[in-house]
């Protein structure tokens, strides 16, 4: 499994993997906030390939200097396999690098499934974010 940062070429790849992974609801609400993050700064988009294949992404966002990961969305036959742990050690890298003063995990009833996940890697009560309304990319 290979993480890397979006590429243009990977709109149709992406777009399809969020409509296998999150649910009809969700996807219709993750794909003009994607659409945005992609015309803003696309660094803020990483994906996880398998044999040339994009099993996994992760939107990120950056909120009046507070990186904020967004959606993270993984091939239901690519789960359980540490793809979501690598995608987000890869997006917290572009965080600090860019030195954000904090970083936070958007939760909203599509997402809130992927709380276990952040809470294993660290990110605690503090860091979670109820509402994604407020963010920028959502509108």
């Amino acid at each position: 499994m290979h993480v890397r940062s979006f590429q243009l070429s990977d709109v149709t790849p992406v777009t399809e993997l969020l409509q296998t992974a999150l649910s009809e609801e969700c996807f219709e609400s993750t794909i003009e906030p994607f659409s945005r993050q992609l015309s803003w700064d696309s660094d803020l988009i990483v994906v996880a390939e398998e044999e040339g294949e994009i099993v996994g992404a992760l939107i990120g966002t950056i909120e009046k200097n507070h990186g904020c990961y967004f959606r993270i969305a993984i091939h239901p036959d690519y789960r359980r396999r540490g793809i979501g742990r690598s995608l987000v050690s890869a997006m917290e890298n572009r965080f600090q690098a860019r030195k954000v003063s904090g970083i936070f995990v958007a939760v909203d009833e599509h997402n809130a499934f992927a709380l276990p996940l952040y809470e294993a890697m660290g990110y605690n009560e503090d860091q979670i974010f109820k509402s994604v309304r407020k963010l920028s990319i959502v509108g």
